[in-house]
């Protein structure tokens, strides 16, 4: 009996659409993560790209525990002196809450080119418009997983820019 080493050729890809309404931040991007890498399908490889599509709608809508909402902040540098700009997350979910959630997935995925392969699989859409129907992707529901523990401690970005 031979051991079964996956192939490329091996390798089929199927399309997730995950609606993020309701969704706690970093439980939805560890799920994405998982299904992007492919850790769900029985002939995973570490070493090669066996995930699946993901596309995640509802965006704006996501929920943050705490008071990461307005405390957390995204930093970039420029590489120059005094290049450091940081960013709150109130206003990084109002303006670009696509790519708060490519940011929480990536940071999930391996750091090199694979990772890198991986993360071209995801997309991500503030609204509930998507143009991926042609793909008929399998609707995933991930509130009995991503959903928060504690209702009173999450929220939404309405919450915080209303009140």
């Amino acid at each position: 009996m031979k051991t079964h080493s996956t192939t490329p050729s091996d390798i089929t890809r199927e399309w997730h659409l995950v609606d993020a309404d309701g969704v706690v931040l970093g439980r939805l991007a560890s799920e994405v993560a998982k299904l992007l890498r492919g850790k769900h399908k029985p002939y995973f490889a570490p070493h090669l790209d066996c995930g699946d599509h993901v596309v995640v709608t509802n965006a704006a809508k996501l929920l943050m525990t705490g008071n990461k909402l307005t405390d957390k902040k995204y930093y970039r540098h420029s590489g120059y002196p005094g290049g450091l700009k940081e960013v709150p997350y109130d206003k990084l979910m109002t303006e670009k809450p696509e790519f708060a959630v490519e940011k929480a997935v990536r940071g999930m995925l391996p750091s090199n080119k694979l990772g890198r392969q991986m993360a071209k699989k995801l997309k991500v859409y503030a609204g509930p418009a998507h143009p991926h129907g042609a793909q008929n992707p399998k609707i995933l529901d991930l509130k009995q997983v991503a959903a928060p523990h504690d209702p009173e401690q999450a929220h939404t970005i309405e919450e915080v820019a209303g009140g």
